[in-house]
């Protein structure tokens, strides 16, 4: 199912398979039609159906990353880039180990420098740079952040460091030997990079998101729900599963969008 909803494109998709395969397909149609895009990567159990669809696009030669450059969303702060944790770690595991994107045009944040500010400066001045990134894929917690913009987020705010938010400590845990062993800060895009980008999808599967969806999508545009914002971007494409879309399905139903 598509559906256009307040200029944004809404696909609905059987599951989480289908779901990772629509999304894989868009970021191929980007790379295709533009060989040097710039991409923003997210991390998380998401994005990784997508990741290995695009590994199987590449290894059936149907794109080519070779003049492809990443900005990584975000990294946790003081773990190590060699802890099988990092998103530099994640994002090498599955998906820039098994294609032909040059290290030189990878970035993540640097969780691990003394100095931050300066850190975050430069990944916001890179990023410039390259003249923005062309499409930007995103997530959604649960409790409506994107990439690590936590609820009550300031939306003019750069790459910064993030103070997790329990909620998302607690939803990370699962990856973790134990709750005590999830960073408690990160280092991440802010909303004003995330606006600044071309294109934006979204992906999010599974019933627990659906009632931020709701939230993201019919309520206002608050801190409160750091994503909510992406309701003012130009060009954005939310792709759901089934049950993550649930709330949201109702909700265009009552307001007479589909039948």
């Amino acid at each position: 199912m598509k559906v256009v909803y307040n200029s944004m494109i809404i696909f609905v998709k059987e599951d989480y398979e289908a779901m990772s395969k629509k999304a894989a397909n868009m970021v191929a149609g980007q790379v295709n039609l533009k060989s040097n895009s710039v991409l923003g990567l997210a991390t998380g159990s998401t994005p990784e159906g997508m990741y290995r669809e695009l590994v199987e696009l590449y290894k059936d030669d149907r794109i080519d990353f070779a003049e492809v450059t990443t900005f990584n969303l975000d990294e946790y702060y003081e773990l190590p880039i060699e802890n099988d944790q990092s998103y530099a770690y994640y994002m090498n595991k599955n998906f820039f180990s098994q294609v032909n994107i040059s290290s030189e045009n990878i970035h993540v944040p640097n969780g691990i420098s003394d100095d931050v500010a300066g850190v975050c400066e430069a990944y916001d001045r890179l990023i410039e740079r390259n003249n923005n990134i062309d499409l930007q894929i995103l997530g959604i917690g649960n409790n409506g952040h994107i990439g690590f913009n936590e609820p009550d987020v300031k939306f003019e705010a750069g790459t910064h460091l993030v103070q997790l938010d329990e909620d998302t400590i607690e939803a990370n845990a699962r990856f973790f030997k134990s709750v005590d062993d999830v960073p408690r800060k990160a280092i991440s895009m802010g909303i004003r990079n995330i606006m600044h980008t071309k294109k934006i999808i979204l992906i999010a599967n599974g019933a627990n998101k659906a009632s931020i969806l709701k939230e993201m999508l019919f309520g206002p545009v608050t801190p409160n729900i750091p994503a909510s914002v992406i309701q003012l971007h130009n060009d954005v494409t939310i792709i759901l599963d089934k049950e993550a879309a649930k709330y949201v399905l109702e909700e265009l139903k009552m307001r007479g969008v589909i039948q």
